[in-house]
């Protein structure tokens, strides 16, 4: 999931910086929610392994 959010990062830079500011602000929103689906996923990991240890 992180590495898709990267990916989409990237895409958003690239666009923007040849200038396609609609496909930027696509590729950047998309990225942010990745990458908050990521962390989101990652905390319940955590908690649930913290959880399954004791």
């Amino acid at each position: 999931m992180l590495h898709y959010a990267a990916v989409f990062l990237v895409i958003a830079l690239v666009a923007a910086l040849f200038g396609f500011g609609g496909v930027a602000v696509g590729a950047a929103g998309i990225a942010k929610v990745l990458f908050f689906i990521f962390l989101i996923g990652f905390l319940v990991s955590l908690i649930a392994g913290l959880f399954r240890r004791s």
